[in-house]
């Protein structure tokens, strides 16, 4: 027994001598593996990346290697050398660590899944004619829930609520509607169940992402994923009649059975758009409007355009939100979006590394990357909050997009050298974002109305915007650690 005993510790502290061995070769970036053998900075990565990230970087500079549980991970934060990385469909690959992903998460299995058809399917279904038939179903859909509200309100009666809970419950139930509901879409307790449902499996994400989940944990993010598996079954969804809706979910449905999915992975495919599509809207609007709230000049400007488009239409924009959206520009609102984009979309890029390469940054300087590790990049980091590129980037500044004339501003520097990437919460490249565009139109479209209709106003004129919660970097659009109380009522017609 002892003798046993003795073998299983020389044999666990061979295996830690093995994966602490590692050492920095010629040529390579500086690397950083921490003091817990194996673990590394596992801990500290997780609990918040961004922090994590800036210490390495004032450490290392804009590239370095860290060691996160047993894997080595080059992180890259020099926006000009991005697409060295972005552009390198040989060395690099996107697919693998995608794969880890969708089984941590979703517990999705796509042995045969094809990215290029996938993006392809959904560049059909999210750009052109399609784009706009499902805006304009997204813009019916927030009409209906918006007078829902508006019926529990009346000019002289104020609610109260989370400005979180309000936007991601609205947008989330519209999207939703517009992608996967059926006609049966008056069915508020179905609807309820779902959005209640994801919420309790997005809150989990981030664990089940790095598998930290404690075991009453594991049994919730069970419990909610059957559930939401057996919600967005396509036997659920098709109970209604052909519409637009419908239609999105069974043309993917036929894209899976084309690829091969085999029946329960199709099922649980479904759950992996759902986040996809609608996670992230209604955060940012979220985002949007707790910067316009505590920052009255910013809100002055954007309502100030708002009344221009009611006038320039010679009517009222609740009768016309969309035609008006679509048809005119909106410059204002754009910075708005552009700048809380900025600060609050913080998603990591990952790459496998499948032979080894040589990186060569814009500087000149080339770095040698090793088969089997990763090489990652952070634009919240850089070129977002990065002070030589924007000044003072922990400040809201409503305008920081926009030109002396009112214009988009493009044009930012580092170093007096013109950035292609000035920012990027869409991602870049063959890789950004295909729904970007829906995205946007959903969160300018909500916002836009609820300015519109409702007198909406903090309950207590000095709060601040709720700190981010530090375990959602790397996931998409922030959440906050918190929420925002705010009141509103309907809007009296002037």
């Amino acid at each position: 027994m002892l003798w046993t005993i003795f073998l299983l510790l020389n044999g666990l502290l061979a295996l830690v001598i093995l994966y602490s061995s590692r050492s920095r070769q010629k040529n390579e970036p500086p690397l950083d593996k921490g003091f817990i053998p194996w673990l590394g900075h596992a801990l500290e990565f997780g609990k918040d990346a961004a922090k994590f990230l800036t210490r390495m970087k004032q450490k290392h500079g804009d590239i370095f290697t860290v060691r996160v549980c047993g894997r080595y991970i080059t992180v890259l934060l020099d926006p000009n050398s991005y697409d060295a990385v972005l552009d390198d469909k040989v060395s690099l690959d996107f697919s693998r660590y995608a794969q880890v992903l969708m089984q941590r998460i979703f517990s999705l299995r796509l042995p045969n899944h094809n990215p290029d058809t996938e993006r392809a399917w959904m560049e059909q279904h999210f750009q052109g004619p399609s784009l706009a038939r499902l805006s304009s179903t997204m813009h019916l859909h927030l009409q209906t829930l918006l007078r829902d509200e508006e019926r529990s309100c009346s000019p002289a009666d104020w609610r109260q609520d989370g400005l979180f809970s309000l936007c991601y419950s609205l947008l989330f139930r519209a999207g939703y509607l517009t992608l996967f509901g059926a006609d049966n879409s008056n069915d508020v307790t179905a609807l309820a169940t779902v959005y209640k449902e994801f919420r309790t499996f997005d809150g989990l994400l981030a664990k089940l992402a790095r598998s930290t989940l404690k075991q009453e944990e594991k049994r919730t993010a069970s419990l909610s994923q059957e559930r939401l598996w057996e919600l967005l079954s396509p036997a659920w969804l098709s109970r209604g009649k052909g519409s637009e809706s419908s239609s999105w979910q069974q043309s993917y449905l036929r894209h899976l059975q084309t690829e091969g999915v085999e029946t329960e992975m199709q099922r649980r495919a479904m759950l992996l758009q759902l986040w996809a599509t609608q996670g992230n809207a209604g955060p940012a609007a979220f985002w949007l409007l707790s910067f316009l709230l505590t920052h009255p000049e910013a809100m002055r400007a954007v309502r100030k355009e708002i009344r221009g488009l009611r006038l320039q239409e010679d009517g009222s924009l609740q009768r016309h939100p969309l035609d008006t959206l679509e048809h005119h520009s909106t410059p204002v609102f754009d910075s708005v979006l552009s700048e809380t984009l900025r600060l609050t979309a913080a998603a990591l890029i990952t790459r496998e590394v499948v032979q080894d390469k040589t990186l060569c940054l814009a500087s000149g300087q080339a770095y040698h990357l090793r088969q089997g590790d990763r090489v990652c990049m952070f634009p919240f980091l850089s070129p977002q909050m990065d002070p030589q590129i924007h000044h003072d980037p922990q400040t809201f500044q409503y305008d920081r997009f926009l030109n002396v004339d009112g214009t988009e501003k493009k044009k930012f520097y580092k170093g007096g050298e013109r950035l292609k990437y000035y920012t990027m919460p869409w991602g870049a490249g063959n890789n950004m974002c295909v729904g970007r565009h829906f995205a946007v139109s959903g969160i300018k479209q909500f916002v836009f109305m609820v300015l519109s209709r409702l007198d909406l106003e903090l309950c207590d004129p000095t709060a601040i915007v709720p700190p981010v919660n530090p375990g959602r970097y790397g996931f998409g659009m922030l959440q906050p650690d918190g929420d925002l109380e705010v009141r509103y009522r309907l809007k009296t017609l002037q």
